[in-house]
């Protein structure tokens, strides 16, 4: 994958996930807030005062996540991030992330 391609589909993933977790925060009650700045995604979970972190690596071209339950690498798979160590989609692994770290249910969808 060219680095172009890769910044496009990274743009258009951290904006859905920018919109899913308005979604998100809107219909749980799950203290949720977020910042993106220079394609670091940072979500805070305001009640347990944690963070998910979400990143491109354009090296690797992968998206990374950075949460207290690890480290986790998302690769491209057929229009897919998909991570290498859980096989959860993208959606999947941010859903359960930040709903262990808010102590609430979160459920993150989007389509691009």
């Amino acid at each position: 994958m060219s680095d172009i391609s890769f910044e496009q589909q990274v743009e258009e993933t951290l904006t859905a996930i920018e919109e899913a977790l308005d979604t998100a925060i809107d219909e749980s009650s799950a203290n949720l807030d977020y910042e993106n700045a220079s394609g670091v995604l940072t979500v805070t979970c305001e009640d347990t005062d944690s963070q998910v972190i979400v990143s491109r690596q354009v090296a690797k071209s992968e998206i990374w996540v950075a949460a207290r339950s690890g480290g986790f690498h998302c690769q491209n798979k057929d229009g897919n991030w998909v991570c290498s160590t859980t096989g959860e989609t993208l959606q999947q692994l941010l859903s359960r992330t930040c709903s262990e770290q808010s102590d609430d249910d979160v459920t993150l969808d989007w389509t691009i």
